[in-house]
C-alpha cells in the first residue's frame, strides 16, 4: 500500500457565475521514500492539488469529490482541528517563499522549539537539543549561535533550510514541497535539491515536489506527473517521461528545454496559453494547442491508460492499445 493515495480528487471554487473546477479527477500515489515531481505551467493545478492534500485550500475552495488517504487513513473529510494535528505531525510543508512560513518576531530557535513541543512530548531542553540537531542536519553553519537569530538575519537559501528543518521537526511521513527552489539562485538550488534527496534516503520520507522547473524534476524526482488544466496528462518514471514523452504537451515541454552541446535553430514552442478555469474546452483540454489533434479530441475526454509502466491521457495511445 502506498503512503499517500489520491483517488479522483476534484477541487471546486463556487462563484457567482458558476462553479470553477481547479483540479479535475486527479489520481496519484507516492511510496515511502519516493519523490514524486508534479510539473506544469502556472494554473495547471499543481499547487491546488498540494494544498488539498495538506488541508490548506483557501475558501471558497473545497474538495468536491474523490478521496485522500495517508498511510491508509482517509484525511480529506477530517474536522479542522484533527487535520491540523496531522498536518504538523505526519505531513510537513515547504513553500516557495520562506518568509511566509517564518514569523519575523521570533527567533528561529523559538519557532522550532514551539513546533517540536506542539507535536511531541519533549521538554523545553530536549526540544532545543532536537532543534539544534535539525539545524545541523539541514546544513546551517554554527547552529549553536544561529539558533537565536531572527529570520531577517539569514540569506534566502539559509531561510529555506530553516523551513525544511521546521517541516521535519516532528518526523513527518510526507512532505509537500511547493516550488521550494524557485526564489533561489542556481548554486543554492542544487544544495536544497541534494538536501531533499538525502532526507528521503535517510528518513524514508515521501516528498511531493511541485515545480515548473523540469531541471529540478530531472535531478530530484523518481517519478513525474505532468499536469494540464487541472488534470494529469502523463505520469511515469522520470527518465521515461523525459526521454520518451508520450503526451503532446509533455513532448512540447521537453522540446522547449535547451540541451547543452546540441545546436538547434530554435526551440520547440507550444502555441497559445493555458485555458482559464471558466473556458476549459470540451474533450481533451489541450486540443486548441495540440499539433496532433484529431476530431475525437474535440468531442471526448481521454482517460489515463497504462503505457510502458506509466499513464498517459491521449487518444493516440488509447487507439494503439486497442489495436494491440
Amino acid at each position: 500500500m502506498a503512503l499517500l493515495e489520491v483517488d479522483n480528487l476534484r477541487v471546486e471554487f463556487p462563484t457567482r457565475r458558476g462553479v470553477l473546477t481547479a483540479v479535475d479527477d486527479v489520481s496519484l500515489h507516492i511510496e515511502a521514500g519516493e519523490v514524486l515531481g508534479v510539473v506544469g505551467e502556472s494554473g495547471a493545478g499543481k499547487s491546488m492539488t498540494g494544498n488539498a492534500i495538506i488541508g490548506l485550500l483557501e475558501p471558497p475552495g473545497r474538495i468536491a469529490g474523490g478521496e485522500i488517504r495517508l498511510a491508509g487513513q482517509r484525511i480529506d473529510n477530517l474536522p479542522y482541528e484533527q487535520m491540523r494535528r496531522i498536518r504538523g505531525a505526519q505531513i510537513g510543508a515547504i513553500f516557495q517563499d520562506p518568509l511566509t512560513s517564518l514569523n519575523p518576531l521570533y527567533s528561529i530557535g523559538q519557532q522550532l522549539i514551539e513546533t517540536i513541543q506542539t507535536h511531541t512530548d519533549l521538554s523545553a531542553t530536549a526540544a532545543r537539543a532536537r532543534a539544534l540537531e535539525l539545524l545541523h542536519e539541514v546544513g546551517i553553519p554554527a547552529a549553536e549561535r544561529r539558533i537565536d537569530h531572527y529570520p531577517h538575519q539569514f540569506s534566502g537559501g539559509m531561510r529555506q533550510r530553516v523551513v525544511i528543518a521546521l517541516a521535519l521537526s516532528a518526523n513527518p511521513k510526507l512532505i509537500i514541497a511547493d516550488e521550494p527552489t524557485t526564489a533561489l539562485d542556481v548554486s543554492i538550488q542544487a544544495q536544497i535539491i541534494a538536501l531533499l534527496k538525502r532526507l528521503c534516503r535517510d528518513h524514508g520520507t515521501a516528498v511531493m515536489l511541485v515545480t515548473h522547473d523540469m531541471g529540478v524534476i530531472a535531478e530530484t524526482a523518481d517519478r513525474v506527473a505532468v499536469m494540464y488544466a487541472g488534470r494529469i496528462a502523463e505520469i511515469g518514471p522520470v527518465r521515461e517521461v523525459i526521454k520518451h514523452a508520450k503526451h503532446p504537451y509533455t513532448d512540447g515541454l521537453m522540446g522547449s528545454i535547451p540541451v547543452v552541446g546540441q545546436q538547434l535553430a530554435r526551440l520547440t514552442q507550444i502555441d497559445g496559453a493555458m485555458p482559464r478555469l471558466n473556458a476549459i474546452p470540451a474533450g481533451c483540454p489541450f486540443n486548441p494547442r495540440c499539433p496532433r489533434v484529431v476530431e475525437r479530441c474535440y468531442r471526448e475526454r481521454p482517460e489515463p491508460i497504462v503505457v510502458d509502466g506509466g499513464q498517459v491521457a491521449c487518444w493516440h495511445y488509447a487507439e494503439e492499445v486497442a489495436d494491440a
